[in-house]
């Protein structure tokens, strides 16, 4: 996992309960060490009987915490009173997972431990994951302790549907790595630049039916637009993404819109940029799309093949006149990926389409930009400026894009 700006140096406090779900939190802690967090872990006495401190320790570089009253023995604190420094020097405390017990704790105020005095003390966002097995997830007791814990603020991750380890099926399983940390990411970037703003993101390349199992596509994979998506909402923004992409997992906290054809995806488009602050149109669009679609499946003859192709819309034109008459979106980005004259013929889409940023990519280069998750790209703006962003991953190319919206909201 590659370092995430957003958690880069940032503390968090990772509490860990009794339960089967223990595998999955030193999966949390090893990839939040690896995006650049600094993670405190603080293990209650029945989680130790699931996996040993060490584990912890191995895999986020820092000492785990375990006894409240022993400062001198290994798992003790530094000082008997550094809890508190423990908890007021936190980012954030997410204890996952979260224990019928611990959760009962938290509710009604009780600080026996170290986890739930470390809770009481810290003044930074509280995020509990609950994991359960049977059907304690969804009895009374846990439910209004819960509710009670997220009127003061805390943020409750919901846990998913799947089978215990006790062979039993219900809702009650630790959420997956990355659903954590996309809700982590979430609630830490709730204040960014971009809070409160709405910013639309397309991705992937649309499929121009021919008949019902054939389509006209193209190589994006629609990567890029999902790191943009990301990195507006590592920045607060309210992120639409509309998207034609496959087997990519939408960001935490993105409205996400399917899309197939350019027709579907240009009313989406229209749809979600009014009063949108920015557009960030990052899909690569089909020119053109077969005049007629067959209406069963073509059958292979010894005869040649002809299809007749008709222009799509263009939905950068369609925005450029929705743009004129209502003054959104405030802001458009564009992408132009070129074989041959790529300054030229970005320029020339630029000025043509009224954008304010054009994000150009020569798809000859082979070690970026199709298929893969780097890319090298050439920014121009309105007043004629240039900057060249070398080979680096697209995460890193969605976050300076975000930057550069930020700078032109301003």
């Amino acid at each position: 996992m590659e370092s995430i700006a957003l958690l880069r140096d940032k503390r968090i406090v990772l509490g860990v309960c009794g339960s089967i779900a223990v595998y999955k939190a030193v999966d949390l802690a090893s990839k939040l060490t690896q995006a650049g967090a600094l993670v405190d872990v603080v293990m209650t006495a029945a989680a130790q009987r699931f996996v040993s401190p060490l584990t912890f320790q191995a895999v986020s570089g820092h000492p785990v915490y375990t006894d409240l009253w022993d400062a001198e023995s290994d798992g003790g604190l530094p000082t008997h009173i550094a809890h508190v420094g423990l908890a007021e020097s936190a980012d954030a405390l997410m204890i996952a997972p979260a224990t019928a017990h611990t959760i009962a704790k938290l509710a009604h105020g009780l600080a026996d431990d170290l986890l739930s005095l470390t809770a009481l003390a810290g003044s930074c966002p509280m995020i509990i994951a609950p994991a359960m097995d049977g059907e304690m997830y969804q009895s009374s007791p846990v439910q209004a302790n819960l509710a009670t814990i997220a009127a003061r603020g805390a943020h409750v991750i919901e846990p998913e549907t799947g089978r215990f380890a006790s062979g039993l099926q219900g809702i009650g399983r630790l959420p997956e790595t990355s659903t954590l940390i996309g809700r982590l990411r979430r609630i830490l970037g709730a204040e960014g630049e971009l809070a409160g703003q709405k910013l639309v993101v397309t991705a992937g390349g649309t499929r121009e039916a021919i008949d019902p199992v054939r389509y006209i596509t193209n190589r994006s994979s629609g990567k890029q637009g999902y790191a943009i998506a990301q990195a507006a909402l590592d920045a607060g923004a309210d992120a639409v993404l509309i998207s034609s992409a496959r087997g990519l997992p939408s960001p935490v906290g993105a409205t996400a819109v399917a899309v197939d054809s350019s027709e579907a995806m240009l009313s989406a488009v229209l749809e979600h940029t009014h009063e949108a602050a920015a557009l960030i149109m990052a899909a690569a669009v089909a020119d053109y799309r077969p005049l007629d679609i067959a209406q069963q499946k073509i059958k292979k003859a010894d005869d040649d093949l002809t299809l007749a192709l008709t222009p799509t819309t263009d939905i950068l034109m369609a925005v450029k006149k929705q743009r004129e008459s209502s003054g959104y979106p405030m802001i458009v980005v564009g992408f132009a990926a070129e074989s041959e004259r790529l300054v030229e013929n970005a320029s020339d889409k630029l000025q043509r389409k009224g954008l304010d940023l054009l994000i150009a990519n020569d798809i000859t280069a082979k070690d970026a930009g199709f298929e893969v998750d780097s890319n090298r790209v050439l920014v121009l703006d309105m007043d004629g400026g240039m900057q060249a962003i070398e080979k680096t991953s697209k995460a890193n190319i969605g976050a300076y894009i975000i930057e550069r919206v930020v700078g032109l909201l301003d």
